[in-house]
């Protein structure tokens, strides 16, 4: 099979100096950072539904992409020669991860059985490509909206049909997932939510979603497969309202249905930004609760309400995803993902490799200056000191239950009022923040 790239070879690193639009001016994967090479902290994942589904069609027109490897047919010939084009990328790229839903990778069947017939075939093409290059799966999932028959929900259809048909898609998912070594596998409930309450039976569904879950958690053990659960939150779209709204809507699903043991959040910074938050709150928040897993790196566009995709290019708030990822700890199943597509006008071939190698380069600049902030502990040393009392005293009495609300009644009546409290010094910590990526070396 000829290149589907032709002309384009491996992505180097040639430093920020460099003019090339074809090569890293900040991503050196073996540079070590903070006791890891970038690849290892940041490991960067490709969408497979984005980099190689995504022909560039919006809703007032069709697609635009060139990708003349994929002649438009629903055939396991033509997703087997779609394969080796995704690998071809993966490797000239330099990545080491990349994602898929099953029906991005093999087409859909007129029967369930068919349809895992032509997974099977394409898995072992994946599986061969993946011993060849290296390269792995980061996260594996079912596509359980696109079909007509999950207009109304999957785990949350009003069709037990439409529920076990879904299982059935999820399990084999999963079973493939495991196949390819896919450290995690991950659910987005696109249409696990609804339209209209009037048509609701609200309880009734969450306690399906929640069983649902239950039975993958149970098939997992199943398989041998050890790897975590994650839940992509999103607050809209396609539905009006979903279930996992955001991170702590989430959380308190999982909780509620005891199933926190068991999964972890894929925090997307578009849907952050479609649920009124920013990207770093959502990691932020699933970092406290425990839940933080991996991520969809990518960027919304706020005067947009609808999930636009793009590539992640913002250096600030890269940067303070970064600082929250770090501050949790880094990355052990999960990875940046990106979950972005090229725009509608960028069509050819090449603005592939221009989307991701800018992305990689922003996180990679952003992974250098979170280190650096940390690394000179001035952000930390604010927040230690703005808290100073829980450290001791009262506060520690009262973090360690040890103190009622009689109890501080009465400290309260006698003391008259609270100590002073400091300035929370806002603008002085966004000016320290300027001043670090404003820096030479990153």
């Amino acid at each position: 099979m000829a290149e589907a790239f032709a002309g384009i070879g491996k992505i180097r690193y040639e430093g920020p100096t460099s003019k090339n639009p074809l090569a890293f001016k900040h991503y050196n994967a073996g540079e070590v950072v903070a006791g890891k090479t970038m690849a290892e902290h940041l490991r960067f994942s490709i969408a497979y539904w984005h980099a190689f589904r995504n022909a560039g069609g919006d809703p007032f027109g069709p697609g635009t992409r060139q990708m003349s490897w994929d002649d438009g047919s629903a055939s396991v010939d033509n997703a087997i020669r779609r394969v080796r084009v995704a690998f071809e990328f993966l490797e000239k790229l330099g990545v080491g991860f990349y994602c898929f839903h099953d029906r991005d990778v093999a087409p859909e069947g007129s029967t369930l059985a068919e349809s895992n017939r032509n997974l099977d075939a394409v898995v072992k093409v994946l599986k061969a490509e993946q011993q060849r290059t290296g390269v792995k799966l980061l996260w594996g999932t079912a596509n359980l909206f696109s079909h007509p028959r999950y207009m109304h929900g999957a785990a949350t259809s009003p069709s037990a049909d439409v529920f076990a048909f879904a299982a059935a898609q999820v399990a084999k998912a999963m079973e493939v997932t495991h196949e390819l070594g896919g450290a995690a596998y991950l659910f987005w409930g696109g249409r696990e939510g609804y339209k209209s309450l009037l048509n609701t039976d609200m309880k009734r569904e969450l306690d399906h979603l929640g069983r649902f879950f239950h039975m993958a958690v149970e098939h997992k053990k199943a398989i041998g497969f050890t790897g975590p659960f994650y839940i992509e939150p999103k607050p809209k779209e396609p539905t009006k309202h979903q279930y996992d709204f955001d991170a702590a809507a989430a959380y308190a699903f999982l909780r509620h249905y005891g199933l926190t043991e068991h999964f972890k959040l894929n925090i997307e910074a578009n849907h952050a930004t479609l649920a009124g938050h920013t990207f770093a709150h959502e990691l932020a928040y699933a970092a406290a609760v425990g839940l933080f897993g991996s991520v969809d790196a990518n960027r919304g566009d706020p005067l947009l309400g609808w999930d636009t995709d793009q590539f992640p290019t913002d250096l600030y708030d890269a940067t303070s995803a970064m600082l929250v990822i770090l501050d949790a700890g880094g990355f052990s199943t999960g990875g940046l993902n990106f979950d972005a597509h090229v725009a509608r006008e960028s069509f050819e071939p090449v603005d592939l490799f221009h989307a991701h190698i800018g992305g990689m380069d922003t996180f990679a600049r952003a992974l250098k200056i979170a280190t650096a902030i940390r690394k000179d502990g001035v952000l930390a040393d604010f927040i230690r000191q703005r808290y100073a009392s829980w450290d001791g005293g009262l506060g520690r009495e009262i973090e360690a239950g040890k103190k009622s609300l009689a109890d501080l009644s009465r400290t309260m009546v006698e003391k008259g009022n609270p100590d002073p409290v400091a300035s929370g010094r806002i603008e002085m910590l966004e000016n320290i923040v300027n001043e670090y990526l404003g820096g030479t070396g990153f």
